[in-house]
């Protein structure tokens, strides 16, 4: 019987004792192509000499120092490499140790701002339903995933949600990408005229949807338009890129694609590449400089914030990506994944959508491909795959409850970016044969 208090405690897990490229290898001896990167993480594949390396150097000359004491020598060279790569009004960079904290660190950051330019009312934080910020009572308050909040209403701070831009399930018959991203930008406008404009203090959203419901990017333009109704009544952007961004799509900042800038934005995951942990928020210049004009100091803080030895990987990390230009294979490998996978399954009656952008890729699976009706969420079958995916020597990411917390099943895949085209065609195969198994388990 195990002491570790595990996330399912019901279950036993494999135990991992090596990583070795895009595999993990568990103490019996089998190996695991790691298609999701753990949770989109690890974007170099496990065990790489030159992070591995830059750590124990970090390690031997300095582990840990407290930023109320000192700055250090990585946390500064690896803000410099952000904001010299981020879009061009974010200037600053709040490390911390992952994804909820660096939402966290943001909705705090937010509220602080209005409160120090002296418009205090700005209170209210709009996001879109099926999303997913954070664990943090912040970030899941904010969040727009029914059944992750639902345990924890009683403690969650208000907030206000609005419609996806989830073009498979929410764009109407015959609705251009025009006017589908127009009809969410006026939504997003209402909501913020019912709550007052004066009292709204930010939009919030990922670039691209990640967990909850499978790598769903945005129509052309949703993100200019949004930008334009937040410019129109001083409300803040919140672009969260916890897990879509640093390299994920293809671009080093998701939102690059789509030519907007955040006030402010977070990142995470393939920022360290699971390496160590860490996180991070990026803040405007006119955020930043209200700070320092006023108090002189964000009333926030963790005990590891800007790590020295977390920085010291993630620099690391970055710098590899740059070098062997790694983007270029996001991109070709992830137009690779997708198209293997539509075309394998151009007539499979229980796959209704595959989408993504780069090394980023969602399969959404239904019962009824014309009329989009999900799998009944007492089958359970997202969590059937990934037993089956696993039996194949197979990590995918599934999840259930896509279309409102409830139903809908997809599989999320992310493999590190150092995927060879072999090695994409072995996941799909694997992907393939893993959800047919769990379809011909529950029918």
């Amino acid at each position: 019987m195990t002491t570790v208090f595990h996330r399912a405690p019901r279950a036993t897990l494999p135990v991992a004792v090596r990583g070795d490229g895009i595999e993990i290898v568990d103490s019996t001896g089998k190996r695991y192509i790691d298609a999701c990167g753990g949770a989109a993480v690890s974007c170099l594949g496990h065990s790489h000499p030159r992070v591995i390396e830059a750590i124990q150097r970090q390690v031997q000359q300095l582990p840990y120092a407290h930023t109320s004491f000192f700055t250090t020598e990585p946390a500064e060279e690896l803000a410099d490499r952000l904001i010299d790569a981020a879009p061009k009004n974010l200037g600053h960079v709040y490390f911390v140790s992952g994804g909820s904290e660096a939402m966290e660190a943001a909705l705090k950051l937010a509220r602080q701002y209005f409160v120090e330019k002296g418009e205090p009312a700005r209170r209210h934080f709009v996001a879109r339903r099926q999303s997913y910020h954070g664990n943090t009572l912040g970030a899941l308050a904010i969040g727009g995933n029914a059944w992750r909040r639902e345990p924890f209403l009683p403690m969650l701070i208000e907030a206000h949600h609005v419609t996806p831009c989830f073009a498979y399930r929410e764009q109407r018959a015959g609705e251009t990408d025009e006017a589908f991203a127009q009809r969410l930008a006026d939504e997003l406008e209402a909501k913020i005229l019912e709550l007052g404009a004066e009292s709204v203090a930010a939009f919030v959203a990922e670039t691209v949807v990640g967990a909850t419901a499978g790598a769903v990017p945005p129509v052309r333009e949703y993100f200019r338009k949004i930008r334009a109704v937040c410019d129109k009544y001083g409300v803040l952007l919140i672009l969260d890129e916890v897990m879509s961004g640093m390299g994920r799509t293809g671009h080093l900042f998701a939102c690059e694609e789509d030519g907007v800038s955040p006030d402010i934005l977070a990142i995470a995951k393939g920022l360290g590449a699971g390496y160590q942990p860490i996180g991070a928020t990026l803040v405007s210049n006119a955020i930043f400089d209200t700070i320092v004009g006023g108090s002189g100091f964000f009333q926030h803080g963790h005990t590891y914030i800007g790590h020295a030895t977390a920085c010291a990987a993630a620099l690391e990390v970055q710098k590899v990506i740059a070098e062997e230009k790694l983007l270029d294979n996001v991109r070709a490998r992830g137009e690779q994944l997708r198209a293997l996978l539509r075309e394998r399954h151009a007539d499979h009656p229980f796959i209704g959508d595959v989408r993504g952008r780069g090394l980023f890729t969602g399969v959404e699976l239904v019962q009824d491909r014309a009329g989009k009706m999900p799998f009944d969420p007492k089958h359970r079958l997202h969590a059937v795959i990934k037993s089956e995916a696993m039996k194949r020597g197979l990590m995918v990411y599934p999840m259930g409850g896509t279309v409102d917390g409830r139903i809908g099943d997809h599989v999320l895949i992310a493999p590190p970016f150092i995927t060879t085209s072999a090695q994409i065609e072995t996941i799909v195969e694997r992907l393939s044969d893993a959800i047919d198994g769990a379809l011909s388990v529950i029918q």
